[in-house]
This record gives structure tokens, sequence and C-alpha cells, in this order.
């Protein structure tokens, strides 16, 4: 902190009611100075279905005090139907959340304690939002921060990429499917017991309603402001991880909305205060720079920073999971990386050269293929990252550069082109990058998928011709890594990737005839390019750990029937809050299984187990759900048990059965 800032005394509002137009009451938690209403202040907006009272209390705590010392209020919102607020959820990101958003804004900014200037910050679902609400232009809207977003709800979510069906559609889906249930804090509620089980009553179950979309049509358009980037006004600062699944949509903001600047760090699915891997930034002094600018009207010369800072990943040994990354930061001082001319390589029988030649390569990866692919989402801190890649390389066509005689930089998004044959009609694509070391070890640099069905138009699925020679193009995620001199680099094709991917109804096979990867390279950084503050926060949430964390993946195979199973264990722990005595634990727990011969065999399972204490009332919910498939349809079902004092209060099944759309 610069010695001579003065700091507000700050008020912390836990309930802060906000009413909407209907009569549904949302709860909000407010840090704002304490002569606010004296010395009106802007306000920043973090609008979520997380639970501020448990959920998210941990970074809550160190964030948002921070800013309001400073001269804001922050608000955080529990949106409708969660933690503490009155309604009920329809849907991730449905009309009604944004117009609800946009509602809220309005009356914030007409408090008196407010000058009329709001900002949005958030990551995940509230960067989202956050730049869905930005499209609807509410006039008090005047910046955004969002971290860990995306643009292309369809193409860069948790549904689907490059068309193939992600296994975190199920995944996440049962994650909503527990925190959406949970009940609100009995403390806040005199009818909290209502409010509960008509959430239990009414909770959809996500994953059914995102599988009835399994091609790109105006479902997916809702909340994509890819749409129409100019119906976004306010200005956007966006921020992502190589850790992370969403890193494209930085770049594509940065060279889409006219002041938008852009950070791409190391780290997992966390603010880059207190992310990992290591270093971390001082993500609040350059948040700060950006509200004062655009909600406090300070020329502080924040738009002159470069438009992309990133940081350049240095070729290290692959491993589960990392504390430290080595790298240094680069900055582009207009746009990302469209202007970073690519390196074209050619796929052929000889390996991966300058030089075309003949391709004749086969691939008909077992289905186990992208066992090492690690967690689609890197969130929980524990073993997630992608592994060793040699025995997914190994199941795969590879086509190998010689050495490199010198460091090479990759910024940018890879493009490959391939002519290829499938032998059914229906065929998928996983195509990684990798930076092969003297050794042997390979480490997966960047990596893209394809539903081949969906190769002109995820709008419009094909199925192909078996038989016939088809030119496909598919776009490897955005990614800044530093290959070392005497390193080699590899793609790997294979037309499987699980547990990330659902496999397509029967066994296929693709013969390549041709294929080639543009790699934007750009010029050997010598030094550091950008330095960012130290990293700050506000005081860490006082709590008791009643049951330590834990976090555990095991891989089994079975020798009699040869299913392989991956096993998930999260244990967030059990612990109870200093400030307002809330007890609160969860466990996630998953299981993903496939014989590597038959796709039919492929099975996920999910089950979340949630705790809240207070003053003697104990509640739990069980939250589990399930997927299979056959050739011509999804199966899902779901169970949803709640129990008060250790009796069951309530029961609930769903099962749905959806046809398969090209998938």
């Amino acid at each position: 902190m610069d010695e001579t800032e003065t700091l507000h005394d700050i008020e912390d509002l836990p309930d802060f009611g906000i009413t909407l137009s209907d009569g549904c009451r949302l709860s909000a938690r407010v840090w704002r100075p304490v002569d606010a209403s004296d010395n009106p202040v802007p306000v920043i907006l973090e609008y979520l279905p997380y639970r501020k009272r448990d959920g998210t209390a941990d970074r809550d705590a160190l964030t948002h005090p921070w800013f309001a010392e400073r001269g804001y209020a922050c608000v955080r919102v529990d949106m409708r139907g969660n933690g503490d607020s009155e309604g009920l959820m329809l849907d991730e990101y449905a009309p009604q959340e944004l117009n609800d958003a946009v509602e809220v804004i309005s009356q914030l900014a007409a408090a008196p304690w407010c000058n009329g200037n709001v900002g949005m910050m958030g990551i995940s679902w509230g960067g989202f939002n956050g730049l869905q609400v930005a499209s609807m232009a509410p006039e008090p809207l005047k910046a955004v921060i969002t971290l860990c977003s995306t643009v292309d709800r369809f193409a860069d979510d948790i549904h689907y990429k490059g068309g193939c069906l992600l296994n975190e559609n199920l995944g996440w889906g049962a994650t909503m499917w527990s925190y959406s249930s949970r009940a609100p804090d009995p403390a806040l509620r005199d009818n909290w017991r209502e409010m509960w089980l008509e959430r239990l009553e009414n909770e959809p179950f996500l994953p059914s309603t995102w599988l009835r979309h399994q091609r790109r049509d105006v479902y997916w358009q809702h909340g994509s402001v890819i749409e129409n980037y100019a119906a976004i006004k306010a200005k956007v600062l966006a921020i992502g991880g190589w850790g992370d699944a969403y890193k494209n949509a930085v770049p594509q903001l940065i060279e889409a909305l006219p002041g938008a600047k852009g950070i791409i760090g190391p780290w997992v699915h966390k603010y880059p205060h207190f992310a990992a891997p290591e270093p971390r930034i001082g993500f609040l002094q350059e948040a700060l720079r950006w509200w004062d600018h655009w909600l406090k009207g300070t020329d502080n010369g924040v738009m002159d920073d470069p438009d992309y800072r990133a940081y350049l990943m240095h070729g290290i040994p692959p491993a589960r999971w990392y504390t430290e990354r080595p790298g240094q930061w680069i900055a582009e001082e207009y746009g990302a990386t469209s202007h970073i001319p690519p390196r074209r390589l050619h796929l052929t029988d000889r390996g991966l050269s300058d030089t075309s030649g003949w391709l004749t390569a086969s691939i008909a990866s077992p289905l186990d293929c992208g066992a090492e692919s690690g967690e689609y989402c890197a969130i929980w801190l524990g073993p997630e990252m992608p592994g060793d890649q040699r025995q997914d390389d190994a199941l795969s066509a590879c086509f190998d550069t010689a050495p490199l005689d010198v460091d090479t930089d990759l910024v940018g998004a890879p493009r490959v082109k391939l002519e290829l044959q499938c032998d059914s009609p229906h065929g998928q694509i996983a195509v990684r990058l990798c930076d092969v070391a003297p050794d042997g070890a390979s480490t997966r640099i960047t990596y893209g998928l394809l539903n081949l069905t969906h190769r002109l138009d995820p709008a419009r699925p094909e199925p192909m011709k078996p038989g016939e020679t088809t030119a496909i193009e598919l776009k490897l995620d955005h990614v800044a890594y530093r290959v070392p001199e005497g390193h080699r680099l590899r793609v790997a094709v294979s037309n499987s990737y699980w547990p990330l991917v659902w496999p397509t109804p029967t066994r296929h096979r693709l013969t390549l005839s041709k294929g080639e990867i543009l790699i934007p390279t750009r010029r050997t950084s010598k030094r550091e390019e950008h330095s960012f503050p130290p990293t700050t926060a506000a005081p860490a949430r006082q709590t008791e750990t009643l049951r330590a964390r834990t976090s555990s993946r095991k891989r089994e195979t079975d020798m009699a029937t040869g299913v392989t199973r991956l096993i998930i264990t999260d244990d967030f722990g059990k612990h109870w809050d200093a400030d307002h005595g809330l007890i609160s634990g969860s466990v996630a727990r998953e299981e993903w299984s496939i014989h590597p011969e038959d796709p039919l065999s492929a099975r996920g399972t999910c089950h979340w187990t949630d705790e809240m204490e207070r003053d003697g009332i104990r509640l739990r919910t069980e939250a589990r759900c399930q997927m299979w498939s056959d050739t011509t349809h999804f199966f899902l079902t779901a169970r949803m048990e709640a129990y008060e004092n250790d009796e069951l209060v309530f029961e609930r099944d769903h099962s749905d059965q959806i046809e398969r759309d090209h998938l």
C-alpha cells in the first residue's frame, strides 16, 4: 500500500435487501465507506448463485473490503433462488437472471450513497453475466472486469467444445444440482424451511436442459456476446489463466472491443491475487486502476497499458500439479495475437516438417485415450493438470519435428488443417500440440476438439460420408509457451479423448491424407516486458476447521472386464465461521468409466454431500446423478435427498431420455 494512501473506515452489511419489481427480495452483502451517504461512491457489483454466506465467503473477504476501504461500495448479490435470496432460478444466464441484474444496477445507481456509476466484476459465472449484462447496456454500467469467462456459450463453455459433448456438462450440472438446493441460513430467514423446500421441489436438473441443445441454436446464441460485440458499451478488462478452461475470451475481447485490455497468467480458475500456480499479481491494484479511471474519472494512465499482457510459460516437465510455473511476462501494445505470424508445419509420414510430403496415417484410438488430459476446468487445487502425454501419445498418430535449434515462443491459437476420411457417419478428432523433452517426456501445450459432423456449421451438423475425403479445420486453444532449445514439437491426433469428451456411438477409423498446423511464433522474448505490483489482499476470513480439505484422483483397471475408471473425490472440508457462526461443509465425488473397445460402456456418476449446522439445526443434502447412452439416446437419472437433523424431509427423482443429435 502507498504510505500516503488514506483509507476509509467501512461498514459491513451482511443481509442488505434489494426488492425487485415483482416483489422478490434478493440478499446482498455490502461493504462501503461509513460516510458514503454524505460522500457518494461508485458501486462494484458481483452477482452470483454461489452463496455469499458460505460458498464464496473466503474470496469475498480477501477482495471486497479492500476496494471499500479505497472508496467503493462493494455489493455481493445472491441471485434469485440461491443463498439467502428469495425466488427460484430457472437456468444459467436466463433472461430473468439478466433482467434482474439490470434492475439491481438501476436501484444501486439511484441509492443516495452511490455516485451513479456502477462496475460489474466476476469470475466464471460472474464473468459471464458481467459481459452479458454489459451487452444490455444499462446506462449506469460504465466498466466490467471479467475473469475466466467466454464470448461464445456453445463453443467455449463447459457444455460442448468443437461440437463434442464435454463430460463437464454432467459434472458441473451436478455441482449446480447441489449448490442451488442448499437452504438459506436459518439465522437470516424465519421462513428458511419454506424457502428450502420450495427450492428442492423446483430446482431444475440442468444437464437435461443443456443436453437438449446439441447444436449451436438460439439457446446458445442467447448470452453469447460474440453475436453482437457492438452492444457492449462498458469498458472491459478481461483476465484469464493458462491453467483454466477459459483463456480464449481474453484475446477475442481485446480484438473486438475498443479500449479493452487483457491479462493472462499461469493460473487455474481463481482470482489472480490468490491463484495457483504462481507467480500471482497485484490484481486488486490493477482492478483499482480500472475502476478509478472509468468510475471516478481519474486520469491514471491505465489506458496507456499494453492491450495484451500474457505470461509466457517456459517448458518444464509435465506434472499433475504445479505450485509455480517458470516464465516471464510479455506484452503486446496493440491488439492481442492476430498479428503474430504463423509458422507452417506439415504433417507427413516422416514427421512434422517445414516441407510437405506423403501422409497415410490411420487412427483408431482406444476409447480410454485421453487419460492424461486432466480436468477440463482446473479449479479445486487438486492433481487436476494434464499429466505426461506419453501414454496418450502411444494411442495417437504422432508427428514430431527435429530438435529445435533455438528457444521458440508460441503465442496465439494454432490452427490445424486436415484432409481425411472417416469410415462412419459420426466421428470426432482431438489434436494436441506437445513439447517433447530429450528424455521423451511429453507436455501438452494446447489442444482442440472437433465433432466431424460440425465441420461446416455447428448450427447445422451433417453426417460424414464414409470413404469420401473431407477437408476440416480446427483451432486449438490460445497459449503463450516457450519450447526450449533441443526439445521437439509434437502434433498428436486421436479420435477419442476420454474422460474429457463423450464418445461417438460406434467405433470409427480416420485416415489422414494431408495436414498442416499453423503455429503463431513470436520473436523470442529476452526480458520481462511488463511488471505488476505485488500481491495484496484484505485480511482472510476467520474460520475454525472441523474437517480438513483433501483431494484425490485415482485411475483403476478391472483386469477381468477391461473397464477403466477415473475416481475423483474432493472433500472441501467442514468449517465454522467465526463471524456469524454458521457451520458448512461439502464433499464431491465423480466416477467416469469406459471399456477401451466399447463406446456404449461409457458412464458418468456424480454425488455431492452438503452440510449446514446452526443452533441445533443440522441440514444435509445428498445430490446424485448418472449418465449413459446407447446408439440413439442419452439417459440421465438424478436423485435429491434432504435431511433435517438426520431425518429425511424431502426426496425427489428425475429421469430423462434424450435423442442423440449428431453426437
